[in-house]
Formats: C-alpha cells, structure tokens, sequence
C-alpha cells in the first residue's frame, strides 16, 4: 500500500510526463474538461453521424452496426473526433499542446510499433498453441486477398480510435491527476474506473458486464503502467492497437455488430438465452485466462520497450 501511495522509482519519468498539467491541476479544471470534451465528442459524432446519414444512408447504417468493412472503418475512424476533442480542451482550457498530452513525439513513435509488435506476438503465440479453435465451426471466412487489401485501412482506424482513447484516459485524465495528486494510488485507479465504466453495455448479460468491466480496469492498469514508465503515451497506444487489432480483426459473429473486418464468422450465439450463462461465476476461467493474456501482452511490451 506504500507503494501506491508515493511514486515508485520506476515511475520517474512519469514525473516529467505529468509536468506540463501543474499549471493547471486544478480538479475543476479537470471536471470541466471531461464535461466540454464530452459535449463536443457527442457534437462531433451527431453532426458526422447527420451529414452521412443525408449524404450516404445506407453507409451511415453499415456504420452503425459495424458489419461492413466499409461501415467499421468509418466508425472506428470516426474516434477522431474524440482525440480531437481532448486536444481543443487541453489547448483552450489548460493551455497546453498536443506534444504535452502524448509524452515527447519522438520517444512515443519509436516505442508505439515496439510495444504494438510484441504485445500482437502474445495474440498470435495464443492462438497457434494449443488448445486450438476449431475452424471448422467457423460459418465463414473472407478471402485473404480482399482481407489483406482492406488490413491498412483498418489499422489505420484503429490507430485513430485506440489513440483518442488513450490521448483521454492515459493522457488527459491521469495527468491531469498525477500534475494534483502524487500518489500512483490516484492517478492510475481513476481514469482506469472511468475507462471500465464506458465499457459497460446495455442489455447485456449482468455477469458478462461485470467480468467485462473487470477486463477493462485491468487492461486499463496495464496501460497506466506502460504510460508511467515510458513517460509517453506510445506503448498504451500500442498495446491498446494490438489488443484491439485481435478482437476486430481475428474474429466476429456473422451478421454481428462490429464484425465487418473480420477473418473468420462464427455463428451467432444468444448468451441471453441460457440462465445458467447469465447467472454464471463473476470469477470464471474465461476471464482469469483473458486476463492472463493481457499481462502477457504487457510484460511483452514491457520487454520490448525496456522499461
């Protein structure tokens, strides 16, 4: 618990990282900003969402749902308007640039594709050991020529969105804490119970949403981490890639949402519809297996990283 409460010495140079926030910690300044950064986000999303939906209405629709790759780009890329938000708050209301969010440029581009890269290692590594998934319940799989065509594109959006997230929770949130409060308890804990919190999905199974908040938070640890010994924001954004990458990318329910830039389609299942699922153990094997994966992931870009 000492720990937690006084800043580690492997967490220095996140001292430097939160510099730029000290003139402006203020926990008023910080409240004020997720508000503005909220409005503006939802602005943003409305007018874009509005000018599709008269320019081009059935792409808005395959954006909603997310079952084209076409509709899932655009609405992964349409997260720009939330790293764009991030950015005006920081700029108007606490006076500072975009480098001041990110940790310096240089450092975060070269370590961003070193965590990327080892972090997608684990995913892969997973999947080639066993226990193998049966491919053979897969209802389809798109042709790798069209899915290799389509692959930049789509981590180019990712990158947008996996990016806005991080600029908001590793970058906005926990600085602004850690410019107020020096204690890791603080500033890693917060920002990572409101990531946990927009993960939370409406209809959804109460088991599932729990063990899915569960997940976020400690994914959400995992790149506060990164992010507190980098001294930049390039390994949260990586692993956050990678991570996001495997989940949008590897695999989807067919006629799913989200399921447009997916290789292989495995049928739709209802988890709603087996109370034995529904009310099922918080604590499952599923989930300790998901959260070992991420402190694979982790220690991965830890190592690659060096920090």
């Amino acid at each position: 618990m000492l720990m937690l409460m006084r800043t580690p010495r492997a967490y220095a140079p996140h001292v430097a990282y939160a510099a730029p926030a000290r003139a402006s910690s203020q926990v008023w300044r910080l409240l004020l900003g997720l508000v503005l950064i909220e409005g503006l986000f939802d602005a943003g999303i409305w007018a874009f969402d509005g000018g599709l939906a008269y320019l081009a209405p059935d792409l808005a629709k395959a954006l909603f749902y997310g079952d084209t790759a076409l509709g899932l780009v655009v609405q992964l890329a349409s997260y720009g308007c939330l790293g764009g938000a991030v950015w005006l708050v920081a700029r108007r209301l606490n006076k500072r640039g975009f480098a001041s969010l990110t940790g310096p440029p240089e450092q975060a581009g070269a370590m961003l594709p070193l965590a990327f890269a080892a972090s997608a290692a684990v995913f892969v590594a997973i999947q080639l050991l066993p226990p193998w998934l049966d491919f053979r319940a897969a209802e389809s799989a798109r042709g790798m020529a069209g899915w290799l065509a389509v692959l930049p594109f789509a981590l180019a959006a990712l990158l947008v969105q996996t990016g806005a997230e991080e600029l908001l929770y590793r970058g906005f949130i926990q600085q602004q804490l850690a410019a107020r409060f020096r204690a890791p308890l603080v500033w890693m804990v917060v920002p990572n119970l409101a990531f946990a919190a927009v993960h939370w999905q409406d209809g959804a199974a109460p088991v599932d949403n729990w063990q899915y908040l569960i997940w976020a938070f400690c994914f959400g640890l995992a790149a506060s981490d990164l992010t507190a010994r980098s001294g930049n924001l390039g390994p949260a954004i990586g692993l956050h890639l990678a991570n996001n990458a495997y989940a949008f990318l590897c695999f989807g329910e067919a006629g799913g949402p989200d399921s447009g830039l997916a290789l292989f389609l495995f049928p739709a299942s209802d988890g709603l519809a087996d109370p034995a699922l529904a009310q099922g153990p918080l604590i499952s094997l599923a989930l300790i297996i998901e959260l070992g994966t991420i402190g694979l992931a982790w220690l991965a870009a830890r190592i690659a990283i060096r920090r």
